[in-house]
Formats: structure tokens, sequence, C-alpha cells
């Protein structure tokens, strides 16, 4: 805040601009600018004309801050003013920067509100102009190879992550993390404390900051939760002088670092409402097509930040890079959409940065570097800014934007698999600020897009594999049993043009060759054969979608086949051959991506980003579509399997003979006790028959001499159980697998002989179903349980000469198991006795000891009378 009255009059003590006429203001030495409550200009004087490089009549009557000035739409000035519009006391003096080309310029800028309503007053006075850090910019030459080689070789070496500087809007502390005391920071550092950054070196952070903040960061570090990485800054709101800061603590390389930025006040800054991020992530999670995904990226991106154009950028296996999916305002004709770009543009070390920081933002390309004090080394070690957000990027780099024609950006990785799979990049043609809860949303977005995209990818992956073993597991239960190797791989509802997508297809089988297919003859199949025998280090598989390239007499036949993979067996005298055609291509590069170089300032060659990105049309002849790398392994293992069945073959061969007089005699002798054991178990059947039916027939007969009820109906009871082991005899004697019996056919058989006992006006009902097998020694205990459970139901569900019904049911369960329903409509089990022994305690321990044989389970229900289930 500056000192004086409500009313100031002008910053040089000179007359009170309330009071001056536009030709008064035009002498005036400093620029000044009055604007409305709503940031609109509604006078602007000619020395900031000057200044500025706009005439008035270019600048009344618009937005200063995001239209004539968009480079001050930040917290540090357009927030400020915001927040004094509706405080009603504007009253600000403080040190900005232009970023004016080609030299940047400190000022002093003064707001106060005048006297008119509505209308506020802005003074500029310049200080210095700043020598901006930049490559000098020099013609594009054309080089030759080897000096634009070492050229490019120089450009990646550049130690991006170590600039010295950062981004102006930000500012940083670099402390001890044993003493906490700062070893240096950023020139602009003093200005949070109000104090000169030369004053911060040596202070301990628990001085310049409020105890939570210095606890906070304690205790996290503590818990070892304070480390390199997006995932593990710790971000904190802080007040320093009255003024709202977000803090972001990260420890790395021996250092903590802590960057400080001045937060929005008010939502005077665009952030999206946490329902519009989870309404982003949630159409990412219900894509499930790789491109449709990286479009839904960038529309929700591009609502999400304001950008004017957001992109997916895809690298190939060369680093090269796509624009696979685009969104942008309508008035921005430039598309990216379909162009590669090539690695160069983005250095190898680049790229290892991007695998690791967190997405980066660039609120103004023309920024100036803010240094670090009191040097960019401590203890000639310099300064790893690496994970730090604000951290100032290449001058190569941002010249690469400036020829785009872009100056406020962002890029966020795409790591799929741990690795980088791309970019999200967003563009902007004028400055751009995006605050902390914005970035955060972003980050949140494109993470659920690497993890949906790496679902997608996945799934993908698994159905084209899975569909290339079911091929190759045919092609093996083919070759297992075929005499003609050859002939089961290329011949067939299956071979080896199933596999690989390919074309055509050779086997090579002791210098014989069969083909399949667009394939080269058999004499230039040789050859290449020869060609990959000769080459160092010895492989077994061997893969390239540019054969030609590598070997040139394949260029005789590249048409039919300028893609090979080869698989060799383990001694090498067998090969499998898969060929694929020529794919002539147009690539779109975004510009000519030969890269132009000159002289730098110290004499030697430096690389200068391209200055058009006009669409520039290669064709590439001379290969096919790439092999994926598990192709390899799928091939290999079929020629381990050719070798293995050729060796199995030969070996069987020369046993065959030797064995098939031993195997006839052995057939033959099993033949013989095959008879006598059918005429054995027949015997045994006939016996046993004989000996139930005697006692059942024993048992019938006393049931009906017997004068007393009570004798007669155990004795009836008796013969239901013994027909129920004779029922499971018979079903195990008739069934075609002796080991199992039709339980539902054994079941019914049983009702019908208990179904006497159940005399007039009780019904047996069963209900069971054909083919339910089960093991014949649980058949045996599920029907003794069933007559006892069956035989007490008849006897006890009702009172004598009430009518009813048992009902019988069997079916199988979800666990493979068979299970047994015996209900009635009864008057049920009494209360005390449903866990425990029922009527007929004999039976019930009989059906227990039943259960314990089978390993079976019971379950005993008053439902509308008694029910028991049994599962076994």
């Amino acid at each position: 805040m500056r000192n004086g009255s409500a009313m100031p009059t002008c910053p040089d003590g000179g007359a009170d601009l309330d009071t001056l006429a536009d030709a008064d203001l035009d002498a005036l030495s400093f620029g000044v600018i009055q604007l409305d409550g709503r940031g609109i200009v509604t006078r602007y004087n000619a020395a900031e004309s000057r200044f500025s490089g706009r005439r008035p009549e270019e600048v009344l009557g618009r937005h200063f801050f995001r239209e004539v000035a968009p480079c001050t739409n930040l917290p540090a000035f357009h927030g400020r003013f915001l927040q004094g519009v509706r405080s009603g006391a504007l009253d600000e003096s403080f040190v900005y920067t232009f970023s004016f080309t080609p030299r940047p310029v400190r000022v002093a800028v003064t707001m106060w509100k005048a006297r008119s309503p509505d209308r506020f007053w802005i003074t500029v006075r310049p200080l210095e102009y700043l020598e901006k850090r930049t490559r000098a910019a020099v013609p594009a030459i054309e080089q030759n190879a080897s000096a634009e080689q070492e050229t490019l070789s120089a450009c990646a070496r550049e130690t991006i992550h170590m600039p010295g500087a950062i981004q102006p809007h930000m500012a940083l502390l670099v402390a001890d993390p044993v003493t906490w005391c700062v070893r240096a920071c950023s020139a602009n550092a003093g200005e949070a404390f109000g104090c000169g950054a030369d004053d911060l070196i040596g202070r301990v952070l628990g001085d310049l900051f409020p105890a939570t903040f210095t606890s906070e960061i304690t205790q996290v570090r503590a818990r070892a939760d304070l480390a390199p990485g997006p995932a593990r800054q710790v971000q904190l709101p802080i007040q320093l002088g009255g003024i709202d800061y977000l803090a972001s603590v990260h420890e790395h390389a021996g250092n903590i670092l802590v960057e400080l930025e001045r937060v929005p006040q008010d939502r005077d800054f665009a952030v999206p409402s946490r329902a519009a991020v989870r309404n982003a992530v949630s159409r990412l999670r219900s894509v499930t097509d790789a491109k449709e995904l990286a479009q839904a990226v960038v529309e929700e991106g591009r609502a999400l930040t304001g950008f004017e154009r957001v992109l997916v950028y895809r690298f190939d296996r060369d680093w090269n890079g796509d624009a696979i999916a685009e969104s942008k305002v309508e008035d921005w004709e430039q598309s990216l959409l379909g162009l590669r770009f090539p690695a160069s543009d983005i250095p190898a070390q680049a790229r290892a940065l991007y695998v690791i920081a967190p997405p980066r933002f660039v609120v103004d390309r023309d920024y100036a570097p803010v240094p670090l004090l009191p040097g960019d080394r401590l203890e000639g070690v310099p300064i790893d800014l690496s994970f730090a957000t604000s951290r100032s990027l290449s001058p190569s780099h941002l010249e690469y934007q400036r020829n785009l024609g872009v100056n406020g950006s962002m890029s966020a990785s795409i790591i799929v698999d741990g690795r980088l799979w791309g970019l999200v990049i967003g563009h902007h043609r004028q400055p751009h600020y995006v605050a902390p809860e914005t970035r955060a949303a972003v980050s949140t977005l494109v993470e659920a897009f690497s993890l949906r995209l790496e679902g997608v990818q996945a799934d993908d992956l698994s159905r084209r594999y899975r569909q290339h073993v079911a091929a190759q597991a045919a092609l093996l239960d083919r070759m297992a049993g075929a005499e003609d190797l050859a002939g089961a791989l290329l011949h067939g509802p299956v071979t080896l043009l199933n596999l690989f997508d390919a074309t055509g297809a050779a086997i090579v089988d002791d210098r014989e060759v069969c083909l399949l297919g667009a394939a080269p003859d058999q004499g230039q199949v040789l050859d290449l054969v020869d060609w990959l025998l000769g080459q160092e280090p010895a492989q077994t598989s061997f893969a390239t979608e540019h054969l030609s390239h590598l070997y040139p007499q394949a260029a005789a036949y590249r048409s039919m086949a300028s893609g090979l993979l080869a698989a060799f067996s383990p001694d090498r005298r067998r090969a499998l051959l898969w060929f694929r055609h020529e794919v002539v291509r147009t690539v779109a590069w975004g510009g000519d991506p030969r890269r132009p170089v000159g002289e730098a300032p110290d004499g030697g060659t430096a690389v200068l980003p391209r200055r058009s990105f006009e669409r520039w049309l290669e064709e590439k002849a001379g290969s096919s579509t790439p092999w994926e790398t598990w192709h390899l392994d799928i091939a290999k293992a079929l020629a381990d399997a050719l070798d293995g069945v050729v060796w199995r073959q030969n070996r069987q061969i020369a046993t065959l003979n030797a064995k098939q007089e031993e195997l006839i005699a052995v057939l033959l002798d099993k033949e013989k006790l095959l008879a006598q054991k059918d005429v054995l178990v027949r015997e045994v059947d006939h016996r046993v028959k004989n000996s139930l039916q005697i006692v059942a027939s024993f048992l019938q007969m006393q049931a009906r001499a017997a004068g007393d009820p009570s004798s007669a109906a155990a004795l009836q009871e008796a013969y239901a159980r013994v027909m129920s082991v004779a029922r499971v005899h018979g079903s195990l004697y008739q069934a075609e697998n002796v080991e199992e019996v039709d339980i539902g056919q054994t079941i019914r058989r049983l009702c019908e002989d208990l179904a006497p006992i159940a005399g007039d006006g009780r019904d047996l009902v069963v209900r069971a179903g054909e083919g339910l097998m089960m093991p014949y020694r649980k058949a045996v205990g599920i029907s003794i349980i069933a007559a006892e459970l069956i035989t007490n139901a008849i006897k006890y569900a009702y009172p004598p000469g009430q009518t009813g019904s048992v009902e019988v049911r069997i079916s199988p369960d979800a666990d493979g198991c068979v299970c047994m329903v015996i209900s009635d409509q009864g008057r049920g089990f009494p209360a005390d006795l449903v866990a425990g022994v029922g009527p007929g305690g004999l039976g019930m321990r009989v059906v227990k000891a039943m259960l314990d044989q089978i390993n079976g389970r019971m379950r005993i229900e008053n439902v509308n009378g008694a029910r028991f289930t049994i599962c076994a």
C-alpha cells in the first residue's frame, strides 16, 4: 500500500490527475492510464502510448488486463486492482516487469481511486531495461550433416533442469535441510517478506514463515512424505504481510525448495468447480476407444483451463510426435491436427524431465527470467529445479513457441506403464494465467486420462494377443498330430498367415523352403536366411519394418516384403519367416523436420527452432507397418515348438516299430482280462440282486402275516430300506459309467417303493430331472437318508386321518453339489427338536451317520410344515 491521503495527487508530487485535461496528461513524462471498475480503458496518455507502442485509439474502450496488456492478468497486478475496487480503497504501489521485446523493462506501478465515480488511475514509470537471457537470433543456414549432428548433440546436453532462474509470477527460497537456513532465493523473493532478496540469505525458515507452516513441514519431513516428485509436494496456504500466498514445498538434491505464489481472491480468476472436474473425469472413464479418449481429454482440458487450443501429442517409437487430437477456438485458423514433429523438437533430456516433473505452465512466453541469488550454484553445484513449478524454461523452447505463434502454454505428461507416452499441450496466443486450483484439476484430468488409456490399450492388446495365441494353439495342435509339418502350418483353416497380419510366409527346414502367400522366391529366401545367420551377435529372432534399408538385396522384392519377422529353432537349422508388404505413406510434418543451424554468439553452432510450421509432406517408401514386440515372443515359441515336434517325431519313429509288437500283445491281454472281468461282474451282480430280493420278499411276507399293525409297519419300513439299497445297486449296474449313479432316477424308483407306506390320502411327489450324476458312494448315502426322512414324514408329518403330501426335489446348486429337499405341509418339527433328535431317534442317528460319511450337510426348517435340505 502507498502512504498518502485517500485522494492522492500525482505520484511525483505534481498536479492532481483528476484535474488534468487530456492535453495536460499527454504532457506528463510517465505513463497514465484511467480505468473503470471493470478494467476498461477510459484515458490513455501519450507517454504510455510511446512506452507500450499502442496508439490511444487502439486501446480506449478495451479491457486493459485481458486485451491491452494480458501479461498483467495476474493476481499480483489485475488481482490487486480488483481487490482494491471491491474494497473501495484502491491504493497500491509495486514494481513490475513488462516483457517487451527485445528488452523487458522494470517499472514502478501505482494504482489508486480517482475522484470521479467508478474511475481509477494507474501510473507507470520505467525504472530500468533488462537484458533478456535468450539466444541470439541468427539467420538459419544449411550446414553439412556432421555439423548438424554435432549441433543436435549440443542441444541434447542443455541442462534444462538447472536454469538458474524462475518465472516471475512466483518466488523461490532454497534452504538447507538440516539448518533450515536460506541458501539461495529468487531476486523477487524479498517482496513477500518486505525486505530485499539479499536480506533473506542466511535467514531461518522458521523466522520467515508462520509457526503453523514450519510445524506442518516438520511433521511432513518426520513422516518422510517430503520428497521429489509432484505427488510428494506439500502445498500450504499462508499469509505474509496480510497477503495470501500458496506455498509449495518439496525436497530434492540436498535442498528444501519453497515456492511462493500470490493466490487470486474471491474467484477473480476462473477456476473449475469440483463438479466440472468430476464430470470431466467421469467422461474419460466411460470411453473405450483410444482415439475418442484423446478427443475427450482435449475438449475437457480446454473447458477447464480456458486455453485456446489443447492437443494430445503422442510419441512414436523413434520419439517423433504426432498431434492425434485437437480442440481449438474457431478463430484460430492454424491447426496442428495430423501433423508430425521430429524427435529433435523435444530432446532426450526434456523427455526425461517430463517423466518425473509436474505439469508445466508458462504464463507469458516473453517473461524476463528472475535469477537466483547469490547465484545458480551452491558450493559449486548447480541448483536442481527439476520439480519446481516455477522453473524457467529453455530459451530455445520459448523461441519455438514464438515461432509457432503461441504465448501462454501448458504441457502435462501422459505416463502409460511407467513410460512417457505423450503430452497434453495447451496453447494460447496471448499470455494466459492458470490458477493453482485449475492446475491441480489439469493434473487430475491427465492422470485419469493416462490410467484410462492404459486400460484401453491393455484391453486392445489383450484382445489381439488372445487372437494370436488362439491361432498359435491351433497350429501347435495341428503340428502335434501331423506327419507333414509344413502342410500343417501352410494349409488348412489356420495357417501362418493368421499370425501377425502377415501377407506372406516361409518355412525353411535344412535348406528346404516352403512358401505361402506373397513371398520372395526360394532362392531369395535362402539368401535372406544366410544373411540373418551371419549377423553378429547371433540371434534366434529378428524383426524389421524396413528390410531393404538393412539388407539392400531385398529392394528387388520390396513391394511384397518390406517387413520381415523371423524366428529360428535353437539349433538354427529351421526357420519361420513372415513378410509384410510395402506401405507407401505420406507423412505430414509440422514444417521441414530438418533442423536449421546457425552461428552461436560464442562462435560455435546453435540449433535454431524452426520458424515455419506449415504442412510439409514427405513420402516414405520401403517400409511396412511395424511389428509388435510380443510378435517376436509368439514367433520364437512357435519355432521352438516346431523344433520340439521334429525331434519328438524322429524319436518316435525310431522306437515305434520296436514297441508295436509289445503293444499288440498288451492289447490282446487286456481284451482277455476285460472279458473275464465282465463275466465276474455279471455273476456278482446276479448274486447281490438275488440276495437283496430274497431279503425284501421275506420282509414283505412277514409284514403281511403280522397280526400287530405296529409290527407290520416296522417290517414294511425295513422292506423299503432294503429296496432303497437294491435300487442304488440296480442303478449302478445299469449305468454306463460304473463310478457314477443317476441320483434323480434312483430317488424316483425309491419313492415308488415307499409309496405303499403312505397309504390312502397321502401323496408322495418326486421332482427330479434326468442325468443328474453323482458318485456311487454318495448316491448310497443320499438314498438311505431319503428313505429315513421320507418314511418319517409319511409317519409323523400329519395327524392320523389328515390327508397331505410329501414332496421330494433333487437339483444341482451353485457350488456343484446335489441338493435334495424333502418337505411336507404338516404340523412341522417340534421347536426343541429342530436342531437335534426327531421322532424315531434311531432313524435320525442313521441320517447323521450317513451325512458324516458323504461329507454332506443338512438344514431343518419349519416353513409351512417341515423341510429338510441335504446337500452333498
